[in-house]
């Protein structure tokens, strides 16, 4: 289900601490104009904001083809924050090491990540992620 987009003066949902208008919302709205996200960082965030704002349409675009699942269903979940710990881009591979924080039948979780993306025809897309324990470790 689609949720409303946020104002473009409100917090963007990805704790950026920038407002959503100069942050995700541009990603979002400009992926019909060919306007993407210009590093990993951006792209991964802009992709939390999407999967708490239910844009299931953006998330299958910023998916790479090899590993997109075609098709998705959001799960009941509430995200409630983002911490983006580390982020690196050589060439045309990046990285990208998040914990974000979600609610789901009240109960809170974390979910812990390194996420790997990849710069094709100038656009970066998400490949797929590694998830980790609380304690950093691979699961």
């Amino acid at each position: 289900m689609k949720k409303n987009a946020p104002s473009s003066h409100a917090a963007c949902p990805c704790d950026s601490g920038l407002p959503y208008g100069d942050c995700c919302g541009p990603w979002h709205a400009g992926l019909a104009q060919g306007v993407h996200a210009p590093t990993p960082e951006a792209l991964m965030r802009s992709r939390y904001s999407a999967y708490g704002l239910g844009l299931i349409d953006y998330l299958l675009a910023t998916w790479h083809p090899s590993t997109s699942p075609g098709e998705l269903e959001l799960p009941p979940l509430k995200w409630l924050g983002l911490e983006v710990r580390q982020t690196q881009a050589t060439g045309d591979a990046g990285v990208v090491e998040f914990v974000a924080r979600y609610r789901e039948s009240g109960r809170g979780g974390r979910m812990h990540e390194i996420s790997r993306f990849v710069r094709e025809d100038g656009r970066w897309l998400y490949i797929d992620g590694e998830q980790l324990d609380p304690d950093g470790g691979a699961l």
